[in-house]
């Protein structure tokens, strides 16, 4: 008990001094420590925290901080909300512009994470918390495994692929996985480039990257493989050669479902899943050419779907509610300008994160192979539209920009733990 109470007072002391802004630190810090665990927590406590902080910037009138992003995340905002005019129907595109709200997670990460011993207790809560995910999620899939053998002996894949896919913390699996992948990429830059290597933490990275692997979201596989080259490369690239022999005696050793999983991606046309993307995709460039500026507008996909589908054909039995592509949604929702700002947001943030190599060390390592991931995933999702996904990204996103105002500064890549001299954190 008393080794909490000192714990919780050194975490309370190191929060900013100024009263609001303490508050707002606190309040952003539990928001991020209930990113994996609930939606509706975590949006609350943003909120507080948001809320905190608003008082703070009228009472104390501190000077800011924000990663070199302004410009484009404004304009991808404003023509956000001039898309939801040119909709259709224009009432259902308010909750997309409502999303955009998340943004403001930049701005608490950047001006409310005091340091770099702060910024360690978030990310090994969520560490920690992913791990416990992955947990649950293989208790979910033993469970789900014996109900679908008992109920559906004849179904076991297209049941385990399509029905009772695991979702950890999380509604849906996409959210659930989504998450591994990026908390995946941070620890590993955390283990590799910051060589923080205590047992604890390889154990952590075992039980996320299983739970990916078990997840069978293969656009979430790719997003990890992207981001696991980037850092074998960054670390020591030789590793990248060893892939092909981990992928090849994986094989062997995998269970049916998970090679079928990889089988049927060789095959779209015998694969639901990527049978419905394939049309998504054309109807999504259909709408970019009919409605180039504006697209049909936020929320408007499912309604105006069967427009855009060849004449007499129906629609392939499934979800519709997004086109499971991040580029071609953003175009073909909110029009081509609005998917040029997006870019521009994302290459600068990429250009953001590899200035600040040097200066964040691992920190901003992991942010880049997070985006890689994003990026990657997004080819086969709209990861950017999933809040759950999206606040997490944004959080990592924000922290080269905060390592910018801490005194006690972070770890070099490349700098030991051992031979950190910024403290008892440091020891992982």
């Amino acid at each position: 008990m008393t080794r909490l109470n000192e714990f919780l007072r050194t975490a309370w002391q190191d929060l900013p001094a100024p009263r609001w802004a303490r508050w707002a630190s606190l309040f952003f810090s539990l928001s991020v420590l209930t990113f994996l665990l609930s939606i509706a927590a975590s949006q609350c406590l943003l909120a507080l925290a948001g809320g905190c902080f608003a008082i703070h910037l009228v009472s104390a009138r501190p000077s800011l901080r924000f990663p070199p992003v302004k410009a484009p995340l404004l304009l991808f905002s404003v023509l956000t909300i001039a898309s939801v005019f040119g909709a259709a129907d224009s009432a259902v595109g308010w909750a997309v512009v409502r999303k955009c709200v998340l943004f403001v997670i930049m701005l608490l990460a950047a001006n409310l994470v005091a340091s770099r011993k702060h910024m360690m207790l978030l990310y090994q809560g969520l560490f920690l918390e992913s791990a416990l995910a992955a947990v649950v999620a293989a208790g979910q899939l033993v469970w789900r495994y014996r109900f679908v053998r008992e109920h559906y002996p004849d179904q076991i894949y297209y049941q385990m692929a399509f029905e009772q896919r695991v979702t950890g913390f999380m509604g849906h699996w996409m959210q659930f996985s989504g998450q591994q992948m990026l908390i995946f990429a941070a620890l590993a830059a955390f283990l590799l480039l910051g060589r923080f290597r205590r047992p604890l933490w390889w154990g952590a990275c075992g039980l996320v990257a299983a739970s990916i692997v078990f997840g069978l979201t293969r656009g979430v596989w790719l997003g990890s493989f992207a981001a696991s080259v980037y850092l074998l490369a960054r670390w020591k690239p030789r590793w990248i050669l060893v892939l092909p022999v981990l992928f090849l005696a994986g094989w062997f050793v995998a269970p049916s479902i998970l090679r079928e999983r990889v089988h049927n991606a060789l095959n779209p046309s015998g694969d639901p899943a990527l049978s419905i993307r394939l049309e998504m995709w054309q109807v999504g460039l259909r709408m970019i050419r009919t409605h180039p500026w504006l697209g049909v507008g936020p929320n408007n996909i499912i309604p105006e779907y069967p427009r855009y589908l060849p004449p007499g054909k129906s629609p392939i039995v499934g979800y519709h509610g997004h086109l499971h592509n991040n580029f071609l949604q953003l175009g073909a929702e909110r029009g081509l300008p609005t998917l040029a700002a997006w870019l521009w947001f994302m290459v600068a943030l990429a250009w953001h994160f590899w200035r600040e190599r040097r200066s964040a060390g691992w920190m901003a390592e992991a942010a880049l192979a997070a985006w890689l991931a994003v990026v990657v995933e997004g080819f086969f999702e709209f990861n950017f539209g999933s809040s759950s996904v999206l606040m997490l990204f944004l959080f990592l996103a924000s922290v080269p920009a905060a390592a910018a105002g801490w005194k006690d500064g972070p770890a070099p890549a490349g700098v030991s733990a051992t031979d950190s001299p910024q403290g008892p954190m440091a020891k992982g």
